[in-house]
């Protein structure tokens, strides 16, 4: 095949173009956010189940403290319905029965009360770590919408470079022959499309050439285009090439 040299240098640029399109590409559509971004999702998901295991006990906590608050008022009205019994009773028994009563349900009402205390506490202590947990969710969520927001302007601007990217290389693609272009993207789809020869250097592979390879550029005509016989780009040659 035949191309100018400039039009084979033009490819060079055409690749960087490439590879910076490839980069947008990549950036637009795996954020470098991402996996930070899926674990925190999993950290939620596990830190909710958590705080629905801890608002339980402090749902039972508090579902067994409404009942002794129940129970003590209960027990006080009862008492307090005695006391006026006894104070209005004329017979002995009758109130003998009431005093005894009365004094069983102080020692029910001081048993509840203790254990009001107690659960009391119980309910303080589940809320505590029920809020801790909530804490948790919230920093997680700060971080994750954080994330979220960085990636979706970095993927945004990765879509707009990749589109001025696009329109730079369609410039240059119809600045060259069609069947040179066609040849490089051929071989790009393979591996290395295009590489600098810099001081008998493939710049495509990073091999050097050996001495019967060179042999063959030299003779090669300035608008023929020659490959790499290690990875088989396109070799462009310049005053640099070392030939």
């Amino acid at each position: 095949m035949k191309a100018t040299p400039e039009n084979q240098r033009t490819l060079l640029d055409i690749a960087d173009l490439d590879r910076r399109i490839a980069q947008a590409e990549r950036a637009r559509t795996t954020p470098a956010q991402g996996a930070r971004i899926n674990e925190l999702a999993a950290v939620r998901q596990q830190q909710l189940g958590e705080l629905t295991s801890l608002t339980g006990v402090l749902d039972d906590a508090r579902a067994e403290l409404s009942r002794l608050e129940s129970d003590v008022s209960l027990a006080t009205q009862r008492r307090d319905r005695d006391a006026e019994r006894l104070a209005a009773a004329t017979d002995p028994k009758q109130a003998q029965a009431l005093e005894n009563e009365i004094e069983s349900l102080g020692r029910r009402i001081s048993m509840l009360e203790d254990e009001q205390l107690d659960v009391m506490g119980r309910v303080e202590e589940a809320q505590s770590a029920v809020d801790a947990q909530q804490a948790l969710i919230d920093q997680t969520q700060a971080e994750g919408g954080r994330l979220t927001a960085e990636a979706k302007a970095g993927m945004a601007a990765a879509a707009t470079e990749g589109e001025h990217l696009g329109r730079d290389r369609s410039a240059l693609a119809a600045s060259i022959a069609a069947d040179l272009l066609a040849d490089y993207e051929r071989r790009a789809a393979r591996g290395v499309g295009v590489g600098l020869l810099r001081r008998g250097i493939c710049e495509g592979c990073q091999m050097v050439l050996a001495g019967t390879d060179l042999n063959e550029v030299r003779r090669a005509a300035s608008d023929d285009v020659v490959s790499c016989p290690e990875c088989g780009a396109i070799l462009v040659r310049t005053d640099e090439s070392g030939l």
